[in-house]
């Protein structure tokens, strides 16, 4: 009778499953340090923002408290940048990004990111833009904030007085994009780099220019996740660079791409239901609505927010999603419960800019989600809306 005895070593496996396991369980931890460390700057943020709003509403333009306003706004602006950069980088390592794709006119989007630079007179910049019309399909969102943040960085490195070119033309089956500045340009030992994580173009010049050197890197996964490349050229410091995005072109057509700025109402007095338990970012949202000419019932608690809505009959209700108590999902739910929740506009204010927020919200009785901090005129658009629909 012969017995046999196999020894296997398991060492190695079991290692390796608890390599993996820490390795899953720090990503975790990454992602949920990022996502309060997101929602917990873009609170103060909103309430910077919105106090900002009430300066330029407050005070005409050329007094210095106008003028603090320009200052405050620019900076809010910037620091929501790099915190979307930054968090948008992760979830496209992570492969949580998805586009919303549909077919549009990038030269609308070539134009309309180009203005908000233009139309900026401390720049000065010199700023040409040619674009001809190129249909894509892809997302118009991303794209958008593709090419802000190249003309972003070509700024950045272009001094005062230098001129930036920005071009789009179909070139055969691609849609070229290209951003060709006069600034510092980018060194040959460089130029290998520039769109990997934490490289910044000015690593041998003025550090003051520097940035997180995530914003390149974040433009070439967009770039490739729609399909398409970018690359870098440049003749060395001193002679400026050029950026360019080919993306896959598509028949032009005939149909409305819907980006277009909708058409300007004459904004009517609606009532303004607004939910939020901080007390700042409630009292600022307040003033800055009453500003605009509606009149705004706040509440800094569901319950008291349910309670408000038959007596007042709101058009218009703004609901915090991360306050405590009931969560905003379950207010939201009890106001459309409600005969008189039925038929008006609610907005969920979040500190969450995944792009799944925006569809995670509408399943739980929200027309729309604003992103903290808010964009002022994003939300006088859906107010508007909102009468033009009523």
């Amino acid at each position: 009778d012969r017995r046999n005895l196999i020894v296997t070593d398991m060492t190695e496996l079991l290692e390796a499953h608890t390599k993996r396991d820490r390795a899953e369980h720090e990503s975790r931890i990454k992602d949920e340090f990022l996502a309060l460390l997101g929602h917990e700057l873009r609170n103060p943020l909103g309430a910077i923002g919105a106090a900002a709003q009430v300066l330029k509403l407050t005070h005409a333009e050329g007094k210095p408290e106008a003028r603090a306003h320009d200052v405050i706004a620019r900076q809010v602006d910037y620091i929501t940048h790099l915190i979307d950069d930054l968090l948008d980088i992760e979830r496209v390592n992570a492969g949580k990004i998805r586009l919303t794709r549909q077919p549009f006119d990038l030269a609308e989007v070539v134009l309309r990111a180009a203005a908000t630079f233009t139309a900026d007179t401390r720049l000065d910049r010199h700023i040409d833009v040619t674009a001809e019309p190129v249909w894509v399909d892809g997302d118009a969102v991303r794209v958008e904030q593709v090419l802000t943040n190249i003309l972003t960085n070509a700024v950045k490195y272009t001094p005062p007085g230098g001129r930036i070119r920005l071009a789009l033309r179909a070139d055969g089956a691609d849609a070229v994009l290209s951003v060709e500045d006069s600034g510092f340009g980018i060194s040959p030992s460089l130029l290998p780099f520039i769109f990997d994580m934490y490289v910044q173009a000015d690593q041998t010049l003025d550090r003051s220019r520097g940035g997180l050197g995530i914003g390149l890197a974040l433009v070439r996964r967009l770039v490739e996740l729609h399909g398409g490349s970018v690359t870098a050229s440049s003749e060395g410091e001193g002679h400026g660079s050029t950026f360019t995005v080919r993306l896959k072109a598509m028949p032009s057509t005939e149909t409305s791409s819907g980006l277009s700025s909708p058409s300007e109402g004459r904004v009517k007095q609606r009532r303004v239901l607004l939910i939020e338990d901080n007390a700042e970012a409630r009292e600022t949202l307040r003033t800055m609505l009453q500003l605009s000419g509606h009149v705004v019932y706040d509440a800094g608690s569901g319950p008291r927010g349910v309670e408000l809505l038959t007596a007042v009959r709101p058009h218009v209700g703004i609901i915090a999603v991360s306050r405590p108590g009931p969560d905003g999902y379950e207010v939201a739910r009890r106001i459309r419960e409600k005969p008189q929740g039925r038929g008006m506009l609610l907005l969920a204010l979040t500190a969450d800019s995944a792009p799944g927020g925006s569809m995670h919200t509408s399943g739980h009785g929200f027309d729309h989600h604003l992103v903290q901090p808010v964009d002022q005129d994003h939300l006088a658009r859906l107010i508007t809306g909102a009468v033009e629909g009523s």
